[in-house]
């Protein structure tokens, strides 16, 4: 093969090179600018659901305002209608070594709530750390004035006229019971007293209490210790107790000694969580000599946390009367609450409080069939 030859040859086979490349490059260029088709893979991606918050706590969601109702717990207003639908009650002692409830309701809707007795001033501290509209039969001049100057949302059903038939009124009295313990309303008739007084029927405020979807291990503190039953004694006159259910994973309500039951639904009257405080009490000196009371709630208490057969340690800090209670277990970080309805005990510093193992319990009985056959 001649020098021409050659020549010619390599000429070719560059061309060739030349076309292949070119056509490379044109593919390339036509697939960047072609427009790209949804395929199965895209879709998967835009078929993928937005991410849901870790927690799903179910108790104080949505933007319900609460409302806060006072209810009877002397012996005669017993028992009480609509308490296991709230999601918080608290417990506070009131003149006499009684106690009353203030039931936080937020999402429930129930036909009869009650009975509803009058305003105490220190509870309207924790009807505006939950941002509720309080509502109460009658006031001390002491709550009275208060609602005045914290310019409370409430509605007075003594203000409102009453009847023995429901239908009539938005507080109407039952036969089943005895004046004063005996004054019903629903929170549908609160709504429409509360719409009228243009009280705004929303709230954004977040819970006062740390909800969690996830089972709260308290084992985890190092105060933590078993607790099958807590017996709180409020007075010589009223002790207010909790037994716990190991299936349920539920307290039932005892006051002086007696198992507490719904009203409208017979069914015991039970909670998940249980918070205990003690808070220092005193007479208050307003000259009436009905020994009404004085709670000296503003700084750091101490009580429990008790939930799922445990308890541990806790601190209660308030730094005023508007403020959130916060609440902490003893590495000083806040409490996680189990998702479920709370009782919050505020009990007097001299309280003798309680809380039993069943290893306890099953001594203390076998103590008392001891002495009960010595005695026979």
């Amino acid at each position: 093969m001649n020098k021409k030859q050659n020549t010619t040859i390599i000429i070719v086979v560059i061309s060739v090179l030349l076309v292949i490349a070119l056509c490379v490059f044109a593919y390339f260029i036509i697939q960047r600018n072609k427009p790209v088709e949804k395929t199965e893979e895209v879709n998967k991606v835009v078929a993928t659901p937005t991410p849901t918050p870790e927690d799903n706590a179910k108790t104080w969601r949505g933007n319900n305002r609460p409302i806060a109702v006072m209810i009877d717990n002397q012996s005669g207003a017993r028992p009480q209608a609509g308490l296991n639908n709230a999601e918080l009650v608290y417990e506070i002692i009131v003149e006499g070594g009684l106690t009353r409830y203030m039931a936080v309701f937020k999402n429930s809707t129930l036909d009869q709530i009650g009975p509803i007795r009058s305003a105490r001033h220190y509870f309207l501290d924790y009807a505006l750390e939950n941002d509720a509209i309080y509502v109460h039969y009658g006031w001390s001049p002491q709550a009275e004035s208060d609602i005045k100057i914290l310019k409370v949302n409430n509605i007075n059903g003594l203000t409102e006229a009453t009847s023995t038939r429901k239908g009539e009124s938005p507080f109407w009295r039952i036969s089943e019971k005895e004046a004063p313990h005996n004054v019903m309303s629903s929170t549908s008739e609160m709504k429409r007293i509360a719409q009228t007084d243009n009280y705004a029927l929303e709230s954004d405020k977040k819970s006062v209490l740390n909800y969690t979807s996830k089972t709260v291990n308290l084992m985890d503190d190092p105060t933590a210790k078993d607790c099958e039953k807590v017996t709180i004694p409020f007075s010589e006159y009223t002790t207010t107790s909790f037994e716990y259910d190991s299936i349920t994973k539920r307290y039932t309500k005892f006051e002086d000694g007696k198992k507490l039951i719904d009203f409208n639904t017979k069914d015991d009257l039970t909670t998940k969580n249980i918070i205990v405080v003690k808070v220092k009490n005193s007479d208050l000196n307003d000259g009436s000599g009905k020994g009404r009371q004085e709670i000296d709630n503003i700084g750091t208490l101490e009580g429990w946390y008790i939930t799922n057969g445990k308890a541990i340690e806790i601190t209660a800090s308030k730094a005023s009367r508007t403020d959130q209670t916060v609440y902490k277990n003893s590495k000083g970080q806040e409490i996680k609450v189990n998702d479920g309805n709370t009782f919050i005990i505020m009990c007097p510093t001299t309280s003798n409080v309680t809380i039993e193992s069943e290893s306890s319990n099953t001594a203390a009985n076998a103590l008392s069939n001891v002495d009960n056959s010595t005695n026979q």
